[in-house]
């Protein structure tokens, strides 16, 4: 999905036109899909009247991400449960412990967050 927010501010336009509005925004809009967007036209959007924009792709793909890249970081302690390239004696239980991959996914998803909500002008507000 591509977000197209001129679309938006066209809309507005036609709107204010048709019903006579004073407001430059008579409408708010919701956004479905804007996952994929550039900061520009996240932020184009918002300038048009978007209040609520869905990251939930975003957030599902980033948290998938962090347990993948865990995953790939580790993959030579997460083969068996003793044994490892630092000796075929060492134990990977806290490789292999499901924390250890859920906690990188906490930690993508809340890296995603924080750019969501830059990219929706929402800090420091």
């Amino acid at each position: 999905v591509s977000l197209k927010p001129e679309i938006l501010h066209n809309t507005q336009k036609y709107i204010k036109e048709k019903l006579g509005c004073k407001s430059d925004k008579p409408v708010s809009f919701v956004f479905h899909g804007g996952s994929g967007s550039s900061t520009e036209d996240i932020q184009y959007a918002i300038k048009a009247g978007v209040i609520k924009m869905n990251i939930d792709t975003d957030t599902q793909w980033a948290f998938w991400d962090g347990m993948n890249q865990y995953q790939k970081k580790n993959v030579d302690y997460l083969q068996a449960q003793i044994g490892n390239p630092q000796g075929p004696e060492k134990p990977n239980k806290k490789y292999y412990d499901p924390r250890m991959a859920l906690r990188s996914g906490e930690e993508a998803m809340a890296a995603r967050l924080v750019k969501a909500m830059q990219d929706l002008n929402c800090i420091d507000r």
